[in-house]
């Protein structure tokens, strides 16, 4: 039985983002194609101009290189764990930026609200729990007032998650529940969806453009965290709560290291090669099995050989540090949720649908003002928690927390890692594989004695070579469909 055929001759805006998102990486248009046919296909696409991730792990495979022959410390086990503890605050809130992208806008609040999150959770922590004592009076009342503008916002566009944030963040203010770490990270993770709704509701509801919208809220988000902290203030966080301070700086241990090994491989093995014959049994299209089951096996190449890694004593002293880092299951889950979410779920096709066309979005049904809103709840979400990270990392928050280079590194990563600035293409993996190029440029060039001036020329030209390989790719692609 054939697919019917649209009123207009074509398909939907969710059925193609549907199908564009079934045939990726070796996908083939149909199921008798052999492995060679595959590969054929797949590098056919790439001369074509679908590069996907394929610059940034060039590049990364470059950069891994130079800095180990440059530097004998490079490629040290405490280096390595070093490299994903300081790199992971980037990478999750550059997740949060993909939602974003995808369609086309841009959050360039989302280093100042994930400031103010640090700078609300570090307060809860100091204060335990009196947040009218540490804000004042005014401060505090009209923080209450904007929870519950954030929670009306919320409800009016039918963002359910947005709201319930909203809400949980209101009760924790104003039940001034003494400090507790698992508390102020969901209180942290509250403020900045409700940072989310108040900001898609001005791009998506009034029509402000996004980069006007997150550059006002830029500025104002870095007075709120001023005024929080004071001017020269630190809040600490280290001394305060032990559990904070293990988020970035503690590990598993040599079983629960294990543990999570046989837990990623086996379930990566468990989804793809299960979907695979699923389809492969149900006559849909599909990749090859010798290709899906060359995917499991370097997955558990990689995992086992990274989980041996790190379950070697590091330290250079008497204390032992031995473990896969805390940040590591917790980038991961993230970014597994965030694949589920954008390629599994109604949801993540119409982000992508409109994101390629949201006209046609909208004549297929699509509410594009609720998923152009929702994302930038997901971002300042997902800012909140790559604050937790950072905050746990240095220890304390300051008044710079969020700003400097965070966005910026942060948007680097996700269009380094293959993420379009004209929305419509990018996966959640995009700002793994970015955040890691940064991280590697920013930690080898550090080994060797690079100041802050060429870090920051060197990682500028690394994301406009990013930026113009997307732009070429793109004008290449088009040529070729034309």
């Amino acid at each position: 039985m054939t697919e019917k055929p649209s009123a207009t001759g074509t398909h939907s805006a969710p059925e193609e983002a549907k199908r564009a998102g079934a045939i990726s990486d070796f996908g083939i248009d149909t199921t008798s194609k052999t492995t060679s046919e595959a590969i054929s296909d797949y590098f056919a696409k790439v001369r074509g101009g679908e590069l996907g991730s394929l610059p940034a792990l060039a590049g990364l495979v470059v950069l891994v290189i130079y800095f180990a022959t440059q530097s004998e410390f490079f490629l040290s086990l405490n280096n390595i764990a070093n490299l994903f503890q300081q790199g992971a605050s980037t990478v999750i809130i550059a997740m949060g930026l993909v939602f974003v992208l995808l369609l086309g806008e841009i959050d360039l609040a989302a280093g100042t609200a994930s400031g103010v999150c640090a700078a609300i959770m570090a307060l809860h922590v100091v204060r335990d729990g009196n947040l009218l004592g540490g804000m004042g009076s005014t401060v505090f009342y009209v923080f209450c007032a904007l929870l519950v503008v954030a929670l009306g916002l919320g409800l009016l566009m039918r963002i359910w998650a947005g709201a319930a944030f909203a809400l949980v963040a209101l009760l924790i203010t104003l039940i001034g529940v003494p400090a507790n770490a698992w508390l102020e990270m969901l209180l942290a993770i509250s403020v900045g969806a409700s940072i989310g709704c108040v900001t898609g509701f001005l791009v998506a509801k009034i029509g402000m453009p996004s980069f006007v919208v997150t550059l006002a809220l830029f500025i104002t988000w870095q007075g709120v965290i001023l005024k929080l902290i004071g001017q020269g203030g630190t809040l600490p966080i280290s001394s305060e709560s032990p559990t904070l301070n293990a988020v970035a700086n503690s590990n598993l241990s040599i079983m629960g290291s294990w543990i999570f090994c046989v837990i990623v491989v086996a379930g990566y093995a468990g989804v793809t090669l299960g979907r695979h014959f699923k389809r492969l049994n149900s006559g849909l299209v599909t990749q090859p099995t010798p290709i899906a089951l060359a995917k499991v096996a370097a997955i558990a190449v990689l995992a086992i050989v990274g989980t041996y890694i790190f379950t070697i004593n590091r330290s250079q002293s008497a204390i032992v540090i031995e473990g896969v880092p805390y940040v590591v299951p917790i980038v991961l889950a993230i970014m597994v949720i965030g694949l589920y979410v954008l390629n599994r779920t109604r949801y993540g096709r119409h982000i992508y649908a409109v994101g390629g066309n949201p006209e046609a979005a909208r004549r297929a049904g699509i509410n594009v003002t609720k998923i152009r809103a929702s994302v930038f709840v997901v971002s300042s979400a997902l800012a909140a928690i790559g604050a937790i990270v950072y905050s746990s990392k240095v220890g304390s928050v300051d008044p710079q927390a969020g700003a400097l280079n965070t966005l910026l590194f942060a948007v680097g990563a996700a269009v380094i890692g293959g993420t379009s600035l004209f929305g419509g293409r990018g996966r959640i993996t995009d700002a793994v594989i970015g955040g890691t190029v940064i991280a590697i440029v920013q930690n080898g060039l550090g080994l060797l004695n690079y100041g802050a001036a060429e870090i920051n020329i060197i990682t500028g030209i690394v994301l406009l070579v990013a930026a113009t390989v997307d732009a070429l790719s793109r004008r290449r692609a088009a040529a070729a469909k034309s």
